[in-house]
């Protein structure tokens, strides 16, 4: 029995020692330290803030160190179950693996004090939720057959847009119509993506949604898009009408306002060319006579007058829906295009052939002339004839018919201190047949001077001949 005994322990110590050694018999010192159970908190996310970290096991004592990565941390003994140590931000300020050990105090040579290794996972920060504020454009005219060349460039602003990392997951626009089509951005901030929409997604009128989806961690797509209107491409001459009306240029060139076919009623658009824009511009058309939706106008608009920049447009519509609340009837108004603004501008419509004495009620308001600023607009103003007939039976104003008189609108664009008015420049009005054709004021550039067409208008403060119907009427004193 004894000989037996004897065997099992040279057996054992025989295997200690080939267990201490490796190929090369180099020894391997066993960790002699505290046992280490688990972790809590086990994980973290990067970009987070400090926190303590919880160590269980065995064997801890009052100097026992707790070893990030190999550097020690502050650490704190609770007893010999458990210790704490303080993760500061920069710990996990970047995503990937963390060991973590103890150290205890070593008493002799073959004592190391390490424990057993846990992994600590520290999870990649999720990416924040996209938010839109506004896109621009919000609209534009289908295609058609002609959308290889339409592509235009859509710039969305908002919030916790992504740039790309190593070229790949950033933010990326989804346009919604009948299905959706994910766009990868030209260009990307934290607060504005630029992204080109091929000509292909608007060749039919329609309604799209834009969105901005950001990818996992985290991420998803904003709840708050914005819509984008497809209106009907232009059908020149749409009853007889769009062809009466003259294209309005800017002074250089580069914009042109004309009225085109909507969907049973003529639209006015806005073509920008790019001439002489910079190498990025997209040619584009803009619908102006658009509501407060970006849908086209219900009525017939048309008389497009525009600034010499091109940003402002005035017009004639009998459209009722471009303004809540808005007269029936032909009226005039002007749409700011924010051509040329800045991101803080936003598109909007007001009405021009408004006054507060009423002298505009129930009449019939067309034909706009644009001062180079879009500040003065003058415009000519029909009510019903005086005269006996159909029309004065009615008691209803006809276009091409009754007493005219021409007005000017300062609508104070740019002005400080300034309040809107309109003032009217003829004199009297002037009484015209039923077939007769309205003639449309001329408005200089800086709106000192309106020529006017009819052997009765007279001007604000002076008037001068040209010939026997035309009269220049000057609205201010050369003197001012």
């Amino acid at each position: 029995m004894k000989r037996s005994l004897a065997a099992l322990a040279v057996a054992l110590a025989a295997l200690v020692t080939l267990a201490s050694c490796n190929e090369t018999n180099n020894t391997f010192q066993p960790n002699t330290g505290a046992l280490l159970s688990f972790l809590s908190p086990a994980n973290a996310t990067a970009g987070g803030s400090d926190f303590t970290l919880t160590l269980n096991g065995l064997g801890f004592v009052d100097k026992t160190v707790v070893q990030w990565n190999g550097q020690s941390r502050p650490t704190k003994f609770v007893d010999s179950s458990k210790v704490t140590a303080t993760i500061t931000a920069a710990d996990i300020a970047k995503s990937g693996r963390v060991f973590i050990n103890t150290l205890n105090p070593t008493t002799k040579s073959t004592d190391n004090g390490l424990s057993n290794t846990l992994a600590f996972i520290v999870d990649p920060s999720p990416n924040p939720v996209p938010a839109i504020t506004s896109i621009s454009p919000t609209s534009a005219v289908a295609c058609g057959a002609s959308c290889a060349s339409a592509s235009f460039t859509l710039t969305v602003t908002g919030s916790n847009f992504l740039a790309p990392a190593g070229g790949a997951g950033g933010s990326v626009v989804q346009w919604n119509s009948a299905q959706q089509t994910n766009l990868t951005p030209t260009s990307v901030t934290g607060t504005q993506i630029q992204v080109t929409i091929p000509g292909a997604l608007i060749g039919t009128a329609g309604t799209a949604t834009v969105t901005v989806f950001n990818p996992t961690p985290g991420g998803g797509t904003s709840p708050n898009g914005q819509k984008f209107t497809i209106t009907p491409g232009p059908v020149a001459g749409h009853g007889g009408a769009a062809a009466e009306d003259a294209p309005a240029i800017s002074s250089d060139g580069r914009y042109v306002a004309y009225t085109g076919g909507d969907g049973g009623h003529t639209q006015v658009f806005l073509r920008d060319s790019c001439e002489g824009a910079d190498a990025g511009c997209q040619p584009r058309t803009i619908l102006v006579s658009s509501a407060e939706d970006g849908s086209a106008g219900n009525g017939d608009s048309r008389s497009a007058s525009i600034s010499a920049e091109g940003r402002f447009v005035a017009f004639s519509s009998a459209a009722t829906n471009l303004l809540k609340d808005s007269p029936s009837g032909h009226q005039v108004f002007l749409r700011d295009t924010c051509l040329g603004a800045g991101e803080s501008c936003k598109p909007m419509t007001q009405l021009i052939s408004t006054d507060l004495k009423g002298a505009l009620t129930g009449t019939e308001n067309l034909l706009p002339t644009i001062s180079a600023s879009g500040r003065f607009v003058a415009f000519l103003s029909v009510t019903p004839s005086h005269a006996d007939g159909p029309a004065a039976a009615k008691g209803t104003a006809q276009p091409n018919s009754g007493f005219r008189q021409v007005f000017v609108r300062d609508t104070c664009l740019g002005a400080a201190n300034c309040t809107p008015r309109t003032t009217r420049i003829s004199l009297q009005p002037g009484d015209a047949p039923a077939d007769g054709t309205p003639q449309k004021p001329a408005l200089s550039g800086q709106a000192g001077r309106v020529a006017l067409a009819g052997r009765d208008a007279m001007l604000f403060t002076r008037g001068t001949a040209i010939d026997d119907r035309v009269f220049l009427a000057v609205t201010k004193d050369p003197r001012d």
